[in-house]
């Protein structure tokens, strides 16, 4: 069988080299299209859902939370298990599936599951699914600061950083605290920068850490409540009545529709302070009667600085499956833009890009390959003692690569520094020499002793035997 497909392939050795240069243009459009980084991503295949429980300790949580969940997946096609993680207020549960399970159909069997959990959970309690992503999803990292006081070209008093450190926003509030400026840079992450970079090819999503989540505290006056027989029932109540938009349909006028509606949202402070509590003997009672109404910050799980300032640190995380270098692209480009539209004086800046590391991983696994071609030729050409064989010999080098490529791409294999720099030269073009050198030695015993050339026939019966007789060997070994 091998003899009869090597006659073949030497008789019709034009189209073996069609078919090998169909298939090298198929690997390198398959090279285009594999993903590219650093080190392989080993991440199993999981879905991971993070509950937050605010007012249960540690083993409530494990009790009424984690095993609520756990127990909601069991069954689900494809789950080989689960694993929970519980601390005060928070736990998150890991479903990890097959690797022949699709991640989007776990996803969509974890969210089916998680309704019917969510009845048996306790009150206000509600789970939530992570990204599409892995561990080493975390492609690109920024800050979001400050400028320096040296960098600043307006005037004192214009919005923008003042003299003395404290900051004007362009709606003209003044923040002198470390607390409020670094509120403010949460408040242009989270709904300046997050926004806008969201719309990113292949990105799963973005984390903040650092800075304060701004909040509108109510701090109530008990003493006065009780004389006016308020509850703090009656105030939650109240607040949250009085911070809601209704619709009242379209009123027709000369054929133009024109939208009825009531705005009672809260747009700050002031607004909230003058919220209707209650009314007694037909006298309104304003919130800021019975409490204090002021600007605070939520409850912080961690802090980011730089050089001793407090900044507030972005991270993207890129979708499972998703280049890299790609995505991170993208994402620089995109800050790019983000940043022409920030406030005065408050700048976006890179700390962590991805492909740098991955454009210096193709710098050294391109080095280490065209060094080892190169070896391989010179050695290859000193054994032979024939260029042209030679050659031939190390072509193979590129074709496997661009054929490897194909596999690849369709078993989702990613090219780094692990899949293409434990490449083996000399294991790859083994056979290809070993057949080329025997051709070259039989051509040249027929040749011995001839004042005539062989003849093309001649030729291609001893490449053709010469294959043959090394084929099998090397085939089998």
């Amino acid at each position: 069988m091998i003899g009869r497909i090597v006659t073949l392939s030497v008789e019709k050795r034009w189209l073996v080299l069609l078919l090998t240069l169909a298939a090298a243009l198929v690997g390198a459009g398959a090279l285009r299209q594999l993903p590219i980084d650093a080190v392989p991503d080993i991440t199993n295949n999981q879905v991971q859902i993070n509950i937050v429980a605010p007012a249960l300790p540690p083993d409530q949580v494990e009790k009424q939370v984690a095993f609520t969940v756990e127990t909601a997946l069991a069954g689900i096609p494809g789950l080989e298990y689960t694993r929970s993680l519980s601390r005060n207020g928070f736990a998150q549960v890991t479903a990890v599936f097959t690797e022949k399970t699709d991640i989007y159909f776990a996803r969509a069997q974890v969210a089916e599951r998680l309704r019917t959990a969510e009845e048996d959970l306790p009150e206000g309690v509600n789970p939530e699914m992570g990204p599409i992503a892995t561990g080493l999803g975390d492609i690109f990292m920024w800050t979001v600061e400050y400028r320096e006081l040296d960098q600043v070209n307006h005037r004192n008093g214009e919005p923008g950083l003042q003299r003395d450190g404290s900051y004007i926003t362009p709606e003209g509030d003044h923040l002198v605290g470390a607390a409020d400026k670094a509120t403010y840079l949460r408040t242009v992450q989270d709904w300046i920068v997050t926004p806008q970079l969201k719309s990113t090819e292949g990105l799963a999503g973005v984390d903040s850490l650092g800075g304060y989540t701004k909040e509108y505290l109510v701090v109530p006056d008990l003493q006065r409540m009780a004389a006016m027989r308020l509850t703090l029932q009656d105030l939650a109540t109240a607040l949250e009545r009085n911070n809601t938009s209704a619709g009242a349909g379209v009123v027709n006028r000369n054929g133009e529709g024109l939208a009825v509606r009531a705005d009672g949202r809260v747009r700050n402070a002031d607004e909230l302070a003058r919220t209707v509590v209650a009314t007694r003997e037909g006298v309104p009672i304003l919130l800021n009667q019975i409490a204090t109404v002021r600007t605070g910050q939520a409850l912080r799980m961690g802090s980011a600085s730089e050089n001793g300032h407090e900044v507030v640190v972005g991270t993207a995380v890129m979708r499972i499956g998703e280049n890299s270098r790609t995505v991170s692209t993208g994402v620089a480009e995109r800050l790019t833009q983000i940043g022409r539209s920030l406030p005065v004086d408050v700048i976006v800046k890179p700390v962590l890009n991805r492909t740098e590391l991955v454009n210096a991983t193709i710098s050294t696994v391109a080095r280490n390959l065209a060094e080892g071609a190169v070896l391989v030729i010179v050695v290859l050409f000193a054994l032979l003692g024939n260029f042209r064989a030679a050659l031939i010999a190390a072509f193979v080098i590129p074709i496997t690569m661009l054929l490897t490529s194909i596999g690849m791409l369709k078993a989702g294999v990613s090219a780094n520094l692990m899949s293409l720099g434990a490449l083996d030269f000399g294991l790859i073009v083994d056979g290809a020499v070993i057949i080329v050198e025997n051709a070259l030695r039989r051509l040249a015993q027929a040749q011995h002793g001839r004042e005539d050339a062989l003849t093309l026939q001649q030729r291609l019966g001893l490449v053709a035997a010469s294959a043959r007789e090394m084929i099998r060997p090397s085939v089998y070994g």
